[in-house]
Order: structure tokens, then C-alpha cells, then sequence
């Protein structure tokens, strides 16, 4: 009986697999705003004087995010291992985002 529930899960998971990869590309944005006032919150419920060092949680959880949902997205569509995509402005603004 596991053996069946697993087969159709599997197979469900097949048949989905690239709506759900385009569900995450079209609400990327939508995600990442979700994330980043999550973030905040987190942000502002830590007292400084507990963090050893200041570190600007939204744009550094904004960076991991975005790895995370191409991480998602690469395992749905099936991608093997690329180069990273990013653009290399994009790196220095979110560094510089988390820098401040």
C-alpha cells in the first residue's frame, strides 16, 4: 500500500513539476516582498545589543531568497548544474545593500 500512495505521489509530482517551477517565476516578486517583510519583522524583534555584529537582514535574506527560489526552480524543471546566473551588478547592489 506505501508503495502505491509513493507511485502516485511521484507521479503527481512529474505532472506538476513544471507548473510549479512557472507558479515560482511568476510570483517571485510577490514572494520576495512576503520574505522581506518577514525579514524585517525578525529584524526589528532582535534587540542590537544581543547580534554581535549589525547586519542588514532584509537585503541579506533578499540574496538567500533569491538563491533559494532558483534552487526551486532548477530542481522542478529538472536543470542540472550552471555557471551562477547572476548579474554581476546585481551582486555588488545586494553586497552593498547589506553592507550598509
Amino acid at each position: 500500500m506505501q508503495f502505491i500512495r509513493r507511485s502516485m505521489r511521484e507521479t503527481a509530482f512529474r505532472l506538476a513539476r513544471q507548473d510549479l517551477a512557472m507558479f515560482l517565476a511568476d510570483h517571485e516578486e510577490e514572494l520576495i516582498q512576503i520574505f522581506r517583510e518577514e525579514i524585517q519583522n525578525l529584524d526589528d524583534a532582535i534587540p542590537e545589543e544581543n547580534l554581535f555584529i549589525d547586519i542588514k537582514m532584509v537585503p541579506l535574506g533578499e540574496v538567500i531568497l533569491r538563491s533559494v527560489l532558483r534552487a526551486l526552480s532548477r530542481f522542478l524543471t529538472g536543470e542540472e548544474s550552471r555557471e551562477i546566473g547572476l548579474d554581476v551588478e546585481e551582486i555588488e547592489k545586494s553586497a552593498a545593500d547589506v553592507a550598509e
